[in-house]
């Protein structure tokens, strides 16, 4: 007789770039889906740009893979198992893909700044367990990535520089735009207690937005 593995649900953790997603999904214990790695390759027709035209806006939801990612938990959340691509970012391509099997667990965690964007195709598969937007000081997250980057060498310096200080300015309506698509806005041990609640077997203490109170998806053409 076959059995049949339990549906997992899912937990997606959200927030500006640098604001430590990637370091609490992995103190969560729990299996972890990069959605960075579903970026948008550097030679995509439809990458978006930034407003003066100068070079490709990678901070827009249009630099990346919505389908694809949701494609990736529904798989995730049904059968244990996807195959998920391995993305570069200093070279904006993926370089492979793998098989991400998380096993018997019941929840998971989808880190990505835009995580928040599949709020609603995840509620609506049935497969969200919680919504989480990390937040905290402007410059603090401005430290923390722009460290991570120099690190990681993402890009040239001066391009991490001009992002960074881009991002620290923007970094409040960032928030505020991930909350205003469901995520819960939180600190960093709020967001743990969350996720072990959902863990735990707690249903999702994020409410369904209204149809009508759901934001109208941006036209797919470079901006």
């Amino acid at each position: 007789m076959t059995s049949l593995l339990p549906s997992a649900r899912v937990v997606l953790l959200t927030g500006p770039s640098g604001s430590g997603k990637s370091s609490l999904a992995a103190r969560t214990g729990l299996p972890v889906l990069n959605l960075d790695d579903f970026y948008k390759e550097g030679h995509d027709p439809t990458l978006p740009l930034l407003a003066d035209g100068s070079a490709t806006d990678w901070d827009s939801p249009l630099s990346w893979d919505a389908e694809a990612a949701v494609a990736a938990i529904d798989s995730l959340c049904r059968t244990a198992r996807a195959q998920v691509p391995l993305y570069d970012i200093s070279t904006s391509s993926r370089v492979g893909e793998t098989l991400l099997d998380i096993g018997r667990t019941p929840v998971f965690v989808a880190e990505g700044v835009f995580a928040a964007d599949i709020i609603d195709a995840c509620r609506d598969l049935g497969h969200l367990a919680d919504a989480l937007c990390l937040r905290g000081r402007p410059s603090t997250t401005f430290r923390r990535r722009l460290l991570r980057d120099l690190r990681e060498a993402r890009k040239p310096v001066p391009t991490l520089v001009r992002r960074g200080l881009r991002l620290m300015r923007a970094e409040r309506d960032i928030v505020a735009r991930q909350t205003a698509l469901g995520a819960f806005a939180c600190g960093q041990e709020t967001a743990m207690g969350r996720i072990a609640a959902a863990a735990a077997g707690h249903r999702e203490t994020v409410p369904a937005r209204p149809a009508a109170a759901r934001p109208v998806p941006e036209a797919n053409v470079p901006a």
